[in-house]
């Protein structure tokens, strides 16, 4: 039987398995063809709005929607090559999804730092939803 751990070492236990992105350099790798995808819930898209280009997947429907020898896989989630950066609100449930990602086989994908939050923070484009 394994040690119970808290959720801050969870993280940081995650956090080692892979880099995790600035949001400058998520904004580049999306013109470089980067999936940006969005899991915060509905009521923060609408009160702080959206990232041009990222694909909107509640967080429950993402290793459905992302798996790409899955049933119900979007047409984006062609390979396992495919280079995916997982945004949240403020850069925690981002990491524990991007790890299940990483669990499928979708080892180029990470989540941004800071979240959606930063991003915001850092002047990069936001629309309304």
């Amino acid at each position: 039987m394994s040690t119970p751990v808290g959720i801050d070492e969870l993280l940081e236990r995650v956090r080692e398995g892979y880099a995790r992105i600035e949001p400058q350099a998520a904004y580049e790798a999306s013109l470089e063809g980067a999936l940006l995808v969005d899991i915060r819930y509905q009521a923060l898209r609408e009160r702080d709005g959206l990232i041009p280009g990222a694909v909107v997947v509640e967080r429950n429907e993402l290793e459905w929607r992302l798996d790409p020898r899955g049933s119900h896989r979007l047409p984006q989630a062609t390979g396992h090559d495919l280079r995916v950066v997982v945004i949240c609100n403020e850069g925690y449930a981002s990491t524990l999804a991007a790890a299940s990602l990483h669990t499928l086989g979708l080892h180029g994908a990470t989540d941004l730092t800071g979240g959606f939050q930063a991003w915001k923070a850092a002047g990069l484009p936001v629309v309304s939803s």
